[in-house]
């Protein structure tokens, strides 16, 4: 077994730098409210609703937003993860066309549609064939640095779209919660990472927690179900590993139920409990009920309460610690983090035709 004490190990196994990717965060947050603010975006006279289209790594950044938006915003954010954009979009739609590479075929098939209904359009890229179309098209480009796996450039896909919301004067404080983030993610850092030993490193704990095992994180509605998500995307990505995830309130109505059979394979899962102190009563009560039903039929459970005093910082505490410890996982498995094989391949025959 790889020994996650050996910083030097892990290194070797890194083929694309993506422990260090992790590492810059704190930094990588602060560069990006800076060139969100910075964006030549105009202001627009009436705004309905916001639509982010994106997929994979690109479309978590508007997952974050959602959930940062609906006790914030006083219009709705969607996410759009398809070809084609809801029926609603048109002039008073606000579309953020996101992808790290510019390339999606899925959200430049959206970017058209969108220009064919007459939305509002701010591209977030990082070059590619989206931000020649945006160019082109006079459309604004909010162009970040290239060079990281998409799902390592949360910040940058996420963070900017918050600026400029901030800017347009629809949301207040967000310079303030962004220098909180980037405090906090130093924190975690040291907390999680290479140099931090196993016995005290809740990243490299929880890796092998999950190592032979499947993890199925939970989440709470309105508050962590994009984090739930996240961790699931981030272990199938980076230690090529399968994952489940789910929300509550709505998995106390199917999803736990089914914690009786087979008893074998029920006895492989290890549930994650993420909380935030803005949960619901009810749905904090909820977890506890839950654990108590299915802590003796699986392998394990861990609970994770986010820590900070704003949403970013208390997102980010929970995201991050998935981050790390999904990263471990793959080197535990003696995988490298980086590259996405099957991605590649898929994307390759598709574009075949």
């Amino acid at each position: 077994m790889v020994n996650l004490n050996d910083a030097g190990c892990l290194k070797a196994l890194d083929s694309t730098g993506f422990f260090e990717a992790l590492a810059g965060l704190s930094e990588q947050c602060l560069k990006a409210y800076e060139i969100g603010r910075k964006a030549a975006v105009p202001a627009l006279p009436e705004v309905q609703n916001i639509v982010v289209t994106g997929l994979g790594g690109s479309a978590i950044g508007g997952d974050l937003l959602r959930v940062y938006c609906q006790e914030r915003l006083g219009v709705p954010v969607v996410v759009n993860r398809d070809y084609t954009l809801p029926a609603f979009a048109g002039a008073k739609t606000l579309i953020f066309a996101v992808s790290y590479s510019g390339n999606t075929e899925e959200t430049l098939n959206a970017y058209q549609q969108a220009r064919e209904e007459g939305c509002a359009l701010v591209a977030l890229t990082s070059g590619g064939k989206l931000q020649a179309l945006a160019a082109a098209d006079g459309v604004p480009v909010v162009q970040v640095p290239s060079g990281l796996a998409p799902r390592a450039a949360t910040g940058y896909l996420f963070i900017p779209m918050l600026a400029i919301l901030e800017s347009f004067g629809m949301l207040a404080g967000v310079a303030g919660e962004v220098a909180e983030l980037a405090r906090e993610l130093e924190t975690y850092r040291a907390a999680y990472g290479l140099e931090t030993p196993e016995e005290k490193n809740p990243a490299k704990q929880l890796a092998l927690a999950f190592k032979d095992r499947i993890p199925v994180v939970w989440g709470a509605s309105g508050t962590t179900e994009v984090v739930a998500q996240r961790w699931k995307g981030q272990v199938n990505e980076n230690a090529k590993a399968p994952a489940y995830w789910n929300v509550f309130p709505e998995l106390n109505h199917n999803e736990v139920v089914g914690f009786e059979k087979p008893e074998e394979l029920l006895r492989q899962l290890w549930v994650v409990f993420l909380r935030d102190r803005e949960d619901h009563p009810r749905v904090s009560y909820r977890m506890e009920v839950t654990r108590q039903i299915i802590e003796k039929k699986v392998a394990g459970v861990t609970e994770v309460t986010s820590t900070g005093a704003g949403m970013l910082a208390r997102l980010y505490s929970l995201i991050y610690l998935g981050d790390w410890t999904s990263a471990y996982l793959a080197v535990l498995y003696g995988i490298d983090p980086g590259p996405v094989k099957v991605i590649d391949y898929l994307k390759g025959e598709l574009a075949k035709r």
